[in-house]
Protein backbone atom coordinates (compact mmCIF):
# COMPACT_ATOMS: atom_id res chain seq x y z
CA UNK A 1 0.00 0.00 0.00
CA UNK A 2 2.99 2.28 0.12
CA UNK A 3 2.92 4.91 -2.53
CA UNK A 4 -0.84 5.27 -2.24
CA UNK A 5 -2.47 8.36 -0.83
CA UNK A 6 -3.19 8.29 2.88
CA UNK A 7 -6.52 9.92 2.08
CA UNK A 8 -9.59 7.76 1.61
CA UNK A 9 -11.51 7.77 -1.71
CA UNK A 10 -13.71 10.60 -0.46
CA UNK A 11 -10.61 12.74 0.08
CA UNK A 12 -10.74 12.65 3.87
CA UNK A 13 -7.25 12.76 5.41
CA UNK A 14 -6.01 10.02 7.75
CA UNK A 15 -7.43 10.56 11.25
CA UNK A 16 -4.71 9.42 13.68
CA UNK A 17 -6.97 9.94 16.72
CA UNK A 18 -9.68 7.72 15.22
CA UNK A 19 -7.07 5.13 14.25
CA UNK A 20 -6.06 4.89 17.91
CA UNK A 21 -9.68 4.68 19.12
CA UNK A 22 -10.54 1.69 16.95
CA UNK A 23 -7.74 -0.51 18.31
CA UNK A 24 -9.30 -3.27 20.39
CA UNK A 25 -12.76 -2.82 18.85
CA UNK A 26 -14.68 -5.65 17.23
CA UNK A 27 -15.46 -5.52 13.52
CA UNK A 28 -17.55 -7.59 11.14
CA UNK A 29 -16.19 -7.47 7.58
CA UNK A 30 -17.75 -8.48 4.27
CA UNK A 31 -15.73 -8.59 1.07
CA UNK A 32 -17.36 -9.17 -2.33
CA UNK A 33 -15.11 -9.78 -5.33
CA UNK A 34 -16.68 -9.01 -8.69
CA UNK A 35 -15.51 -10.59 -11.94
CA UNK A 36 -14.89 -8.29 -14.92
CA UNK A 37 -18.43 -9.03 -16.15
CA UNK A 38 -19.89 -7.85 -12.82
CA UNK A 39 -20.81 -11.30 -11.51
CA UNK A 40 -19.79 -12.30 -8.00
CA UNK A 41 -16.51 -14.23 -8.16
CA UNK A 42 -16.05 -14.56 -4.39
CA UNK A 43 -17.77 -13.50 -1.21
CA UNK A 44 -16.06 -13.60 2.19
CA UNK A 45 -17.10 -12.63 5.69
CA UNK A 46 -15.04 -12.60 8.85
CA UNK A 47 -14.96 -10.93 12.23
CA UNK A 48 -12.40 -10.12 14.86
CA UNK A 49 -10.55 -7.52 16.87
CA UNK A 50 -8.78 -4.55 15.28
CA UNK A 51 -5.15 -4.85 16.37
CA UNK A 52 -3.53 -2.20 14.18
CA UNK A 53 -4.59 0.80 12.13
CA UNK A 54 -1.75 2.23 10.08
CA UNK A 55 -2.06 4.72 7.26
CA UNK A 56 0.19 2.69 4.94
CA UNK A 57 -0.05 -0.91 6.20
CA UNK A 58 -3.82 -0.88 6.57
CA UNK A 59 -6.20 -2.04 9.27
CA UNK A 60 -5.17 -5.38 10.78
CA UNK A 61 -7.80 -7.67 12.25
CA UNK A 62 -7.10 -10.66 14.50
CA UNK A 63 -9.88 -12.99 13.42
CA UNK A 64 -12.19 -14.83 15.77
CA UNK A 65 -14.62 -17.69 15.25
CA UNK A 66 -14.13 -19.87 12.17
CA UNK A 67 -11.02 -17.88 11.19
CA UNK A 68 -9.45 -17.90 14.66
CA UNK A 69 -5.70 -17.44 14.49
CA UNK A 70 -5.79 -15.74 11.10
CA UNK A 71 -4.83 -12.10 10.64
CA UNK A 72 -6.54 -10.17 7.85
CA UNK A 73 -5.59 -6.74 6.50
CA UNK A 74 -8.08 -4.35 4.93
CA UNK A 75 -7.26 -1.02 3.27
CA UNK A 76 -6.49 1.96 5.52
CA UNK A 77 -9.80 3.67 4.83
CA UNK A 78 -11.24 4.58 8.22
CA UNK A 79 -14.42 5.90 6.61
CA UNK A 80 -15.32 2.34 5.60
CA UNK A 81 -15.88 1.45 9.26
CA UNK A 82 -19.50 2.04 10.17
CA UNK A 83 -20.64 1.96 13.79
CA UNK A 84 -22.72 -1.20 14.13
CA UNK A 85 -26.21 -1.19 15.57
CA UNK A 86 -26.56 -3.46 18.59
CA UNK A 87 -27.82 -6.90 17.70
CA UNK A 88 -27.04 -10.32 16.33
CA UNK A 89 -25.30 -10.57 12.96
CA UNK A 90 -25.26 -13.91 11.15
CA UNK A 91 -22.45 -14.65 8.72
CA UNK A 92 -23.82 -16.49 5.68
CA UNK A 93 -20.48 -18.08 4.86
CA UNK A 94 -19.88 -19.72 8.26
CA UNK A 95 -23.31 -19.60 9.97
CA UNK A 96 -21.62 -17.88 12.92
CA UNK A 97 -23.51 -15.30 14.92
CA UNK A 98 -21.65 -12.18 16.03
CA UNK A 99 -23.28 -10.28 18.87
CA UNK A 100 -22.95 -6.51 19.18
CA UNK A 101 -19.84 -5.77 17.09
CA UNK A 102 -18.51 -2.23 17.37
CA UNK A 103 -18.15 -1.74 13.61
CA UNK A 104 -19.07 -3.23 10.27
CA UNK A 105 -17.14 -2.75 7.04
CA UNK A 106 -18.14 -3.80 3.54
CA UNK A 107 -15.69 -3.92 0.65
CA UNK A 108 -16.26 -4.53 -3.03
CA UNK A 109 -13.26 -5.50 -5.13
CA UNK A 110 -13.49 -5.27 -8.93
CA UNK A 111 -11.25 -7.70 -10.81
CA UNK A 112 -9.81 -6.45 -14.06
CA UNK A 113 -9.98 -8.47 -17.24
CA UNK A 114 -6.72 -10.35 -17.93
Amino acid sequence: MSGQSADDPDGRPWDAALALRIIGKTVLVGITVLAPDGSIADDAEFHGIIVEAHRERGIAIACRGANLGRRRIVPPILGALEPASPGRYRLRSTAETVIDPDYTAMWTVHRRAS
